[in-house]
């Protein structure tokens, strides 16, 4: 469980596809960040605006610290954008700004896979971080071979198939929220259609990210699998 060839096998090109990923966000959002808007509105104006257009009051709208630290609350009802977000007026702002907007149109209308999404968090969390330590202590105890280790190893992968599940339920409420922006980008005016493309690019590239999250979450669940039967077969 220290170091496992094995391991790396089956992840790694999870891994190799989350870096790039990573990249294409920094380099799509650093490009569309240097192109202004031509309805000169910032993130948070198109925030309150789309906000306004679908008849949705009582949302808040922040600015947090950071970078691409955007994000939806939907326990406190808040749109919280990063400082260049909040501010800025590129379309790489108006893209992101929108994404979270897509996500207190999906609360506000009660899309099934939000619901869903925001009632495995509690149990994902909880569950992520205990899953690996019971796992350690099954091995350690003598693997799947051993009852308690067995044990302690098949109840550390039902945990972790959790986080799994987190991830695959995540996938269609970020790629929704993402459909949801472009589209109401341009039929609100905040951009024009033909300034989609860019912001298309953002939005696509910080897809893939949560692509990468959920097959590397995948194939960690498929190498304990395989890891816990080879010990039982022992």
């Amino acid at each position: 469980m220290v170091f496992d060839p094995l391991y790396f096998l089956f992840v790694g090109p999870a891994m190799l596809l989350a870096m790039w990923a990573q990249w294409k966000v920094k380099s799509s959002y650093a490009h569309a960040a240097k192109i202004g808007g031509r309805s000169g509105m910032t993130g948070a104006q198109a925030a309150a605006r789309l906000m306004q257009v679908n008849g949705i009051g009582g949302i808040g709208i922040e600015a947090i610290a950071g970078k691409l630290t955007d994000h939806y609350d939907p326990r406190r009802k808040v749109i919280a954008l990063s400082e260049g977000v909040y501010g800025g007026q590129s379309l790489a702002a108006l893209g992101i700004a929108a994404h979270e907007c897509g996500h207190a149109i999906q609360d506000h209308s009660g899309y099934a896979p939000l619901v869903i999404r925001n009632g495995i968090v509690p149990l994902a969390a909880v569950g992520g971080n205990l899953s690996m330590l019971l796992m350690l202590a099954g091995f350690v105890i003598g693997g799947a071979g051993s009852v308690l280790g067995g044990w302690l190893i098949w109840v550390g992968i039902g945990l972790f198939s959790l986080t799994v599940i987190f991830q695959l339920v995540n996938l269609p409420v970020e790629f929704n929220a993402s459909s949801r922006a472009k589209a109401q980008l341009v039929q609100a005016g905040i951009i024009a259609s033909d300034e989609l493309p860019e912001v298309r690019r953002v939005l696509s590239a910080a897809a893939m990210t949560y692509v990468a999250a959920t097959l590397t979450a995948v194939l960690t669940l498929a190498y304990f699998l395989l890891r816990a039967q080879s010990r039982s077969g022992r």
